[in-house]
């Protein structure tokens, strides 16, 4: 129940934070966040990580819906991991997934929204986020806490 209102939260963060930007900025405009750090930037993307699969918006739809079940299965079910950092990292993905499927869904394109001014990078959005700290910190789980934590060995 905890990681279902987890995933709802930030899926709630995410579509608000999303909303705000298609809202008040124009398409390619920005607006100042944290000086000399990152801007707002509104950015439709059609495809995926830095824009690959431009063209295939459909396809990267039913791959979001795919991915979000198997994660749900594989969160009730207990699949991969019964332990809470594990469900946690699980759950970051999910809600990642989901509010870009949402996105995809609805508009045919994810709203993205974060540019860094430091340093030249693909501009980004919660869900990204989401995908990117819960798929890292699963595998830092998986390597260093899998086998102390879930009481077995991991496969190799």
């Amino acid at each position: 129940m905890l990681y279902a209102l987890l995933t709802v939260l930030l899926v709630a963060l995410d579509q608000t934070v999303k909303y705000l930007v298609r809202a008040h900025i124009p398409l390619g405009g920005s607006v100042p966040f944290l000086p000399h750090v990152m801007d707002f930037t509104y950015v439709q993307n059609t495809g995926a990580a830095f824009s690959i699969f431009a063209q295939h918006t459909w396809l990267l739809t039913l791959l979001s819906l795919a991915v979000s079940v198997l994660l749900i299965l594989a969160l009730v079910r207990g699949w991969v991991t019964r332990t809470r950092p594990g469900r946690l990292c699980l759950t970051l993905v999910l809600a990642g997934a989901v509010g870009n499927l949402i996105d995809r869904a609805l508009f045919g394109f994810v709203t993205d929204m974060f540019e860094t001014l430091f340093i030249h990078f693909a501009v980004f959005n919660v869900a990204d986020i989401c995908v990117v700290v819960g798929g890292i910190g699963f595998c830092a789980y998986y390597l260093f806490l899998y086998d102390k934590l879930e009481g077995k060995e991991a496969p190799r």
